[in-house]
């Protein structure tokens, strides 16, 4: 039997899938400064772009479609298996939602969410306790919640790549560096000597395997 049912013009999912995602976001971050209003505010956008297209309007598809035609002859174009371009381009067989890149995809999201809630739950208790952060994620990284963002963005890439969602995390992970130096100005201004210590054996963004002890100055 043929599946006639239509792969795009889903709006309502599109609605719902991203709503889905922001308000997870949204919870787990709880945003209350300009910093985390902007952090969000990106990613909502990923989000948007990236459901639009996966479940709304196959942008990317239609602009390659002339080339994956010629690559391809006999694929199904706008079929939605056809929108997980990787194993596309790879050339796998069955169902993309079993292939190995789909696994490393959902691993990469759901472990950046879950970063993501204990990072912020973390950060919630040392503002409201007028206290540095530097338990639980924080303990390894000084913006574990940034390179959350960056894991499910780059899980949203393995599963469904766009041209749009592909130009846009560069520029995201640029805004989240800079969002965090900035951070950290006013966080040193705040906490000086203690932030200068923690910091100094404290990686940014990418945890080293062994930590240094923090020594008395």
């Amino acid at each position: 039997m043929t599946d006639t049912s239509p792969a795009y013009g889903l709006w309502t999912l599109v609605v719902i899938n991203a709503a889905v995602f922001i308000i997870f976001a949204f919870s787990f971050t709880r945003p209350r400064t300009r910093h985390d209003w902007r952090a969000l505010g990106g990613f909502s956008a990923f989000v948007v772009a990236l459901f639009t297209e996966m479940y709304g309007f196959p942008l990317t598809i239609y602009l390659l479609s002339g080339w994956l035609q010629r690559r391809y002859p006999g694929l199904d174009i706008f079929s939605h298996g056809s929108g997980h371009l990787w194993e596309t381009l790879l050339g796998s067989k069955g169902d993309p939602h079993m292939n190995p890149l789909h696994w490393i995809s959902n691993l990469l999201i759901f472990g950046g969410f879950i970063l993501l809630s204990a990072a912020w739950s973390v950060l919630y208790q040392a503002i409201r306790a007028g206290r540095l952060a530097t338990t639980g994620p924080y303990a390894y990284l000084r913006h574990p919640q940034y390179l959350a963002f960056i894991l499910i963005m780059v899980g949203f890439l393995f599963q469904w790549p766009t041209l749009l969602t592909l130009a846009m995390f560069p520029i995201l992970v640029v805004v989240y560096v800079r969002l965090a130096r900035s951070e950290e100005r006013e966080v040193r201004a705040k906490f000086g000597p203690e932030y200068d210590r923690y910091a100094a054996i404290t990686p940014s963004f990418i945890p080293r395997w062994h930590r240094e002890r923090q020594t008395e100055v």
